[in-house]
């Protein structure tokens, strides 16, 4: 496997296998320049001790910027009187747009590496040193510090409790190294942290959320899909002013959660936001099978086999994929044709191309997917022997990172994927798919 492999680039950039950011743990960093981006509204005491905390940082302000990042407020925040390099940039009120806000303020940005703080969260003075050395380091690297929680009405502020849901998470999966399929749900807005190379590739926040909650979750499943490494940096700690929202007296929280949730289901494909098995227009696993070989009936018989399996989806493609579609006449969202847009494939956790007259099994999928994610393999190939067939089943994660730094290592797609995060081969037997050349008997 390729658990232990940093790939030292030609450019100054580390590249690691699967999601070992401990290999350059003790990496001295190099110096980049850090923009500061804080959505706003109407809070200009909590912005004021934020600033103020800015001010402080240990790494200085010579190469740091700060965006506040307005959402309509009536007034905008007055940003005088600090030592730290501060730029207000505005948008209309029409609503709650956090996600809007941040990717406003990350336009308006020059820095390298981009610093997600929230108004109401005063990060402690060395609080920039440790959330930017990871993405200074490695430009995949998706940060979160760790938020506190404090009254700031009292004089001390008093310290409150600190969220147990993330103080658990970072326990087992030791600081996001093995984050597994969730690591994404505990990667808060408040205190993140990555390159802007990661952050552009991406395409910021989805602006589509416009209530509180949820956009961070799917930012971080958006960047995971395009193969980010997912760290807890326990030392990057920042206060937030008030309880964790757990905690918080809100009468109305079961709606908000659910409201939230039906936000993130559409688009986030990990099998726990969709346990009631209904289907989204972005499945967990999209399937491109060649028509190439294949006869109507063959074509019918194939594609049956695949989605019966799960959350998958089904692109016909090929020379012939309109002709075959329109003869088969289906009235199945799941079987589409052409190539997959990039809002499914910025999203989906697999894709599998299928050659060949193969017929799946009802346990396929999850046979064959089950050696790849994280702290596992990239890529499976199904060995038919000389059968005139294949099926390939990769991780989006792989897929992603492996393209994103071919010039880097030098490699071909393949080998980029292989030496990031490893191969296997699956027996055809061993994960219940056959190939089956005779046109089938449809008729009843």
């Amino acid at each position: 496997m390729t658990a232990d492999r940093v790939f030292r680039c030609a450019d100054g950039t580390v590249v690691v296998a699967d999601n070992r950011w401990d290999l350059v743990a003790d990496e001295p960093a190099p110096v980049r320049s850090i923009s500061v981006v804080i959505p706003y509204y109407e809070q200009p005491a909590q912005l004021h001790r934020v600033l103020t905390a800015l001010d402080a940082q240990t790494i200085g302000t010579d190469r740091v910027e700060v965006i506040v990042a307005d959402d309509g407020s009536t007034h905008p925040p007055d940003v005088r009187g600090h030592t730290a390099d501060v730029t207000v940039v505005r948008q209309a009120d029409n609503g709650f747009r956090a996600a809007a806000a941040r990717n406003l303020g990350a336009r308006a940005s020059s820095g390298e590496v981009l610093c997600f703080l929230d108004a109401d969260t005063v990060p402690e003075p060395d609080y920039l040193e440790y959330a930017a050395r990871l993405p200074s380091v490695m430009p995949d690297a998706l940060v979160v510090g760790r938020r506190r929680h404090a009254d700031f009405t009292t004089d001390p502020p008093t310290e409150l409790t600190e969220p147990q849901w993330l103080v658990d998470a970072y326990g087992w999966t030791e600081n996001l190294l093995r984050p597994g399929w969730t690591g994404y749900r505990y990667v808060i807005s408040a205190v993140m942290t990555c390159s802007r190379v990661l952050f552009d590739e991406v395409g910021g926040f989805d602006e589509s959320f416009t209530r509180y909650g949820g956009e961070d979750w799917e930012l971080a499943n958006r960047m995971t899909m395009a193969g980010a490494v997912l760290a807890h940096e326990s030392r990057a700690v920042a206060w937030h002013d008030g309880p964790d929202w757990a905690e918080r007296d809100t009468a109305r929280r079961t709606d908000a959660k659910n409201g939230e949730a039906l936000s993130l289901m559409p688009v986030i494909t990990e099998p726990a936001a969709r346990s009631a098995g209904l289907r989204h227009e972005v499945p967990d696993v999209v399937a491109r099978v060649s028509t190439a070989g294949h006869s109507p009936a063959s074509l019918y018989r194939t594609i049956a086999s695949i989605v019966r399996s799960g959350d998958v989806a089904v692109w016909l493609v090929g020379e012939d994929d309109e002709s075959m579609h329109d003869v088969l006449a289906l009235q199945d969202s799941r079987i589409r044709r052409g190539v997959p847009g990039r809002h499914v494939l910025d999203r989906c956790r697999f894709v599998v191309d299928v050659t060949g007259r193969v017929v799946f099994g009802d346990t396929t999928l999850d046979a064959v997917t089950s050696p790849l994610g994280p702290g596992g393999a990239g890529v499976a190939d199904v060995a038919f022997g000389a059968a005139p067939a294949a099926v390939r089943v990769s991780t989006t994660r792989a897929l992603r990172r492996a393209q994103r730094h071919l010039a880097r290592l030098e490699m071909t797609q393949d080998e980029a994927t292989a030496a990031l995060f490893g191969h296997v081969t699956v027996a055809a037997d061993d994960v219940d798919v056959a190939v089956v050349p005779e046109e089938p008997w449809l008729s009843w």
